[in-house]
């Protein structure tokens, strides 16, 4: 025998030696004392070993009739729920449950599935006491929950709930006419203690699949903090490929203005509610008292969301309130619903929205090759022209570069790329912040710009004029629409006389 086999053979004779040593130490451990504090202590660990995997709930006519429940009643400290079938199983899905006095609200069905499910696959960790007398002990005598069971065989079980064992993962329970004390894992009983609330679906409105997704055609937010509407509508122009402009966002603002939209941002006020989750439940089979409480029967925000499908969402909400967790919330419910629920303003934002909270805040949105003329005009007489087409007009716009478009200056001709890097200056900018309801100057606007977008069919000419030191008033339409700094409007100025002198483009102001 080599080296290596022997020194197995000795390594493993020494693991023998030493698991049978820890064997006589566990068997000459001293007990510890009973207490009524510890009734499961009554019983040795071998007892309960052998008391484990027993079928708690069980159904004599089983073989007969397959073990299925048919109801449930549970009554526990909040109340008495009724949970009755609610489709038969067929050969592609189980049976399924439901509430009896709510099959008109939207329940959490996996949830109520389980005050049937977990009592017919119940077994037990093990066996307490048998014929017990002193159930006070196992809080058996005044149960957290009592939880009456029907098979569909005519067999009728009643499974009383008492305290956690002192193992906390496990909870006592016997069967009513059968005083055998078991314990059981505590997850299939936890449910029982539940109430009406934690059954209602907490997701105030599905959200389809991808392939059923509706198109959101406009969202109307009408509240009472503001004096106006904001609309946010869809831009069809986004269906097209070949358009190029404004932003990656399939929706743009309508009302109080007209405005561009970020994507991040706007997605959660367009599309946010479907999917929406409530933070808990407020109150289910809604009364009139109830709506008025919560602040809904002339709620502080109204949300309108129509759909291409035809169908259209209203949500009420309340005034947003700090709750006991420090989070800003509202009450919330659909008009006409019949469920009040709590919902966080951080994933229900149409309480809390402004308008300049979602705007891109672009000022042209444009794509540079779409523009067919472009002219800016400054206070001081200065004033440059361009004229952009394309060289060969048969080419698809979507497939031009720079180089395959003319660009004419004051009448001549003038290097595309040169004229490229002033239109992006020209986009450049963004405003700080909206100017609605700002009285249009009566003086001359320090810079004029005015371009045609052959695509939108559209001229736009935007004024800028001086407001305060440090910031310009931009009117676009003859509407006032933002404030941005003055020091872009400098640098503007600056650049349209760089045109002439071939200077590079300053391209950064403070």
């Amino acid at each position: 025998m080599n080296k290596s086999a022997k020194n197995i053979i000795i390594l493993c004779g020494a693991v023998v030696v030493l698991g049978g040593g820890l064997i006589a130490l566990k068997m000459t451990e001293p007990k510890d004392n009973p207490t009524e504090e510890s009734p499961v202590s009554e019983t040795s660990k071998d007892s309960e070993a052998e008391g484990s995997g027993i079928t708690v709930v069980a159904d004599e006519k089983a073989d007969e009739h397959g073990g299925v429940i048919s109801e449930v009643s549970v009554k526990n400290a909040d109340g008495i729920l009724h949970v009755v079938v609610d489709k038969e199983a067929t050969e592609d899905s189980a049976q399924t449950y439901t509430l009896a006095d709510y099959k008109d609200i939207p329940l959490n069905t996996a949830l109520v599935g389980t005050l049937a499910n977990n009592a017919v696959n119940m077994v037990s960790e093990s066996v307490v006491e048998e014929n017990g007398e002193n159930l006070a002990k196992f809080g058996l005598d005044n149960p957290q929950a009592e939880v009456e069971i029907k098979f569909k065989s005519g067999t009728t079980k009643k499974l009383i709930i008492g305290d956690k064992a002192p193992a906390n993962s496990e909870t006592y329970v016997m069967i009513d006419d059968e005083k055998t004390v078991y314990t059981v894992s505590t997850s299939y009983v936890a449910n029982y203690s539940k109430a009406l609330n934690d059954f209602i679906e907490t997701t105030i409105l599905e959200k389809p699949d991808d392939d059923n997704m509706p198109i959101v055609e406009s969202v109307k937010i009408e509240r009472e903090d503001i004096d106006y509407d904001i609309v946010l509508e869809y831009d069809k122009k986004s269906d097209d490929g070949k358009y190029s402009g404004g932003t990656s966002a399939k929706h743009v603002m309508t009302e109080p203005t007209e405005a561009y939209l970020t994507v991040e941002r706007s997605e959660p006020v367009t599309n946010g509610m479907f999917g929406l989750i409530a933070d808990s439940i407020y109150s289910v089979k809604c009364s009139a008292s109830d709506i008025a409480q919560a602040g809904l029967k002339e709620p502080f925000c109204k949300v309108t969301m129509k759909c291409d499908d035809g169908k259209s969402y209203t949500l009420l909400m309340s005034e947003p309130f700090t709750d006991e967790n420090n989070k800003k919330c509202c009450y919330a419910m659909f008009e006409d619903g019949k469920v009040i629920y709590t919902v966080n303003t951080e994933n229900a934002k149409w309480a809390i929205v402004m308008p300049i909270d979602i705007t891109s805040r672009i000022m042209i949105g444009s794509y540079v090759w779409n523009i067919t003329d472009l002219s800016v005009k400054c206070s001081d007489g200065t004033e440059e022209n361009f004229t952009i087409k394309l060289k060969d007009e048969k080419m698809d716009l979507s497939d031009a570069k720079t180089a395959d478009f003319e660009v004419r200056r004051n009448g001549g001709i003038f290097d595309s790329e040169r004229y490229r890097q002033f239109y992006g200056f020209l986009i450049s900018s963004s405003a700080e912040e909206f100017a609605l309801g700002e009285k249009v100057p009566t003086g001359k606007p320090t810079v004029t710009i005015t371009y045609s977008d052959s695509y939108t069919k559209t001229t736009t000419t935007i004024d800028f004029y001086d407001y305060s030191n440090l910031t310009s008033l931009i009117v676009i339409n003859g509407e006032s629409k933002y404030f941005c700094s003055k020091s872009y409007v400098d640098t503007l100025i600056d650049n349209i006389g760089r045109i002439e002198t071939g200077e590079e483009y300053v391209t950064t102001w403070k």
